[in-house]
């Protein structure tokens, strides 16, 4: 059998990382028939190791492991590593899940799940991130003393000095690109979930606004650039850049 040469750089390459062999095998197999690229790690050392080799399209990490466990692991990768992350947990609380959302995390799932959801989540949050191609071109705005690059998922300085711009995650992206198109107006938290194909519920998008504004506020707490409409939503203060 003759493998085209780009045949793994054509498929979205997914790393599955659960202590469950168990697990980890029906998950393979599952999105092995629904078209991905899958590989698979036992934990969080094995991860690391695997991430120093390999890039991939999107990371599914189990919450509870031995060691080091799922939360943990993504604070460490997120300063380095923008690989969109879907946790999986066992966790039924709402709270728990948030605390994934707010270690850097992209989206969560609670176990038991039914694969088939998964496979449409990793769909949508590799289409989300998607937009951070070059090949895509995409307007930039202004944000207060930011610059915001929807296309390479990154703000910096609007007159920087050295290298200080910062990368977000695709889900971050997905949002202040949701915001940022729509500059001046105002979108409830059902809107902006359509528009990120991002889940509404359980203050998601609330954790999302919260960490963007650790990102671009000089003060969290008093936001002059996303704003929050008490009842209606938030309304984001840019401009395009022609």
């Amino acid at each position: 059998m003759n493998i085209p040469a780009d045949f793994f750089e054509s498929k979205t390459h997914i790393l599955v990382v659960d202590d469950d062999e168990r697990i980890r095998t029906l998950i393979q197999r599952y999105l092995t028939q629904e078209g991905f690229v899958v590989s698979c790690a036992a934990d969080a050392l094995e991860t690391k190791t695997i991430l120093n080799k390999c890039s991939f399209d999107a990371i599914v990490l189990d919450v509870m492991m031995p060691g080091q466990d799922g939360m943990s692991l993504t604070q460490e990768l997120r300063p380095e590593n923008k690989t969109p992350i879907i946790l999986l947990t066992a966790l039924g609380e709402t709270e728990d899940r948030i605390k994934g959302l707010e270690s850097g995390a992209d989206d969560y799932l609670p176990k038991p799940f039914e694969p088939k959801e998964l496979a449409l989540r990793l769909s949508a949050i590799t289409r989300r991130s998607g937009m951070n191609t070059p090949q895509k071109k995409h307007q930039d705005y202004a944000i207060g003393k930011w610059i915001y690059s929807p296309q390479y998922a990154t703000i910096r300085h609007e007159k920087p000095d050295g290298d200080d711009s910062l990368t977000l995650t695709s889900g971050e992206n997905a949002l202040l690109h949701a915001l940022a198109k729509n500059y001046g107006q105002i979108l409830d938290r059902d809107q902006l979930a359509a528009l990120c194909d991002i889940d509404s519920g359980e203050r998601t998008i609330d954790v999302q606004i919260t960490r963007l504004r650790r990102k671009i506020e000089s003060d969290p707490k008093l936001p002059k650039n996303i704003q929050t409409i008490r009842g209606k939503g938030y309304v984001l203060n840019a401009e395009p850049i022609a």
